[in-house]
């Protein structure tokens, strides 16, 4: 079908959402939502970090072995697994907006609950439904949010999205040093409030219009872009009838399809190996650093450190990733961050292990930030959510395997060394993996 120019790039007639945003202006409204979603993510990072936080005082309530802590770590991102793969299809089918809204409220009843659990199988099995619960702001937050974003700004706002890791790392910390006197439970007690946040989701963050448009509610998408463009797209709006690329709605089997097949491939190969040796090291981190000779309040200190390494790092990749693309600075940053985790296995002092620590730190979450922007841009809006959990499901299985494997080395008395340079190898075959994606920088969501 031929179309007529309209104005600055779009077209009479028939105009992909996409077009909408390729010169929509950043207002208030993208940063009320951005906020919103910011924390969402900063709940995301807090809860999977506190019962590794307070595992030490769970352990000892229940006289737990290493391998069962290890269990209760993992039994979170168990859960995540089948959970990322329902709400793949139930953020496709019902929306974005209320997917985010009913996992964050479902995850804070559930994590709730498992702070009065009676006994160890209680508590893995509340940790394990509450992975399920929380599984819909993990699949949602990132793709919602770039479909809400101009283009011009996507890249390097969805990479500080991302940046509400380390926040929410901080946050656990805090959490856990305040109340590490009166026990876990009050740990995970306080931690499960941040549930609440669906209140905020619900009052500031609008329903994504790609996703409307997808499901024939043409006149309400257009009533989100006027409300996102503060009414600076009117004529716009009165003159496009909004389309988005075909798909097979929701569909896993569409992603092993086609030209998505090889895209699929990578991509799970690269969520797996980019989680595990991240997530393998963090893990059991307190070990690790007991392992040099390091008290628990000093390895709470190590971790805090770790984290706000992790911001110049998010900030560098945002600015980076704006100037050169996804494909080169996720490549680079993968690959210093694979020398960063050899030299922290070989570091024998402890400015070795701070330096070599703020290298992995700094270049790791800078790639976290750019591939969380780059994952949820490769597919069509159809199938963005299905496509989107599938890799997120490939993230929770390596964060449910890593535990254990690295505990049963442990377990072994495997040094220090071969332990961290195991974990690297695994950012060597992201590196890898990276190289064979296209770029998107700069290219309209279809």
């Amino acid at each position: 079908m031929s179309v007529q120019p309209l104005g600055q790039g779009l077209t009479k007639g028939i105009v992909q959402v996409g077009e909408l945003f390729d010169n929509m202006p950043v207002t208030r409204q993208h940063w009320k939502a951005g906020l919103a979603l910011f924390f969402s993510f900063v709940i995301e990072a807090w809860e999977m970090m506190i019962v590794i936080l307070a595992s030490a005082s769970i352990g000892a309530e229940f006289a737990l072995d290493g391998a069962q802590i290890g269990s209760l770590i993992g039994s979170i991102f168990l859960g995540m697994i089948p959970g990322c793969l329902v709400w793949g299809k139930l953020v496709d089918k019902f929306g974005r907006k209320k997917s985010m809204v009913y996992s964050l409220a479902l995850y804070g009843v559930i994590s709730l609950l498992s702070a009065f659990s009676v006994n160890y199988e209680m508590l893995w099995w509340t940790r394990f439904l509450s992975g399920v619960g929380l599984s819909g702001v993990l699949v949602a937050t990132f793709p919602y949010f770039e479909e809400l974003l101009p283009v011009k700004v996507r890249g390097k706002a969805t990479v500080y999205l991302a940046s509400g890791w380390p926040v929410g790392f901080l946050i656990a910390i805090g959490v856990t040093y305040l109340f590490m006197d009166l026990g876990w439970r009050w740990i995970i007690g306080v931690s499960s409030l941040a549930g609440l946040w669906f209140l905020v989701v619900a009052a500031f963050v609008p329903e994504s219009p790609y996703w409307l448009v997808a499901k024939g509610r043409e006149a309400e998408a257009k009533d989100v872009v006027r409300r996102l463009s503060e009414g600076k797209m009117n004529e716009e709006m009165d003159q496009a009838q909004l389309v988005v690329e075909e798909a097979k709605k929701g569909s896993f089997l569409e992603i092993f399809k086609g030209k998505f097949l090889r895209l699929t491939v990578l991509q799970i190969i690269i969520n797996f190996c980019f989680s595990w040796g991240y997530w393998a090291l963090s893990s059991w981190m307190p070990v690790l650093l007991a392992k040099k000779g390091l008290s628990t309040p000093q390895g709470l200190g190590f971790m805090a450190l770790t984290a706000l390494f992790m911001f110049p790092g998010y900030m560098a990749s945002s600015y980076l990733t704006g100037k050169y693309g996804r494909k080169k600075v996720m490549t680079s940053f993968v690959l210093f961050a694979a020398i960063g985790g050899f030299g922290f296995a070989s570091a024998e002092t402890m400015t070795e292990m701070y330096v070599w620590n703020f290298v992995l730190s700094f270049f790791s979450l800078g790639a976290w930030g750019v591939w969380d922007t780059w994952m949820a841009e490769l597919y069509p809006t159809e199938i963005r959510g299905v496509s989107y959990s599938l890799g997120v499901t490939g993230q929770r299985a390596a964060n449910a395997i890593a535990p254990s494997v690295i505990g049963a080395m442990l377990a072994a008395n495997t040094s220090f060394l071969a332990t961290v340079s195991f974990i690297s190898t695994f950012l060597v075959i992201t590196f890898i993996a990276s190289l064979f994606l296209k770029e998107t920088e700069g290219e309209i969501l279809h």
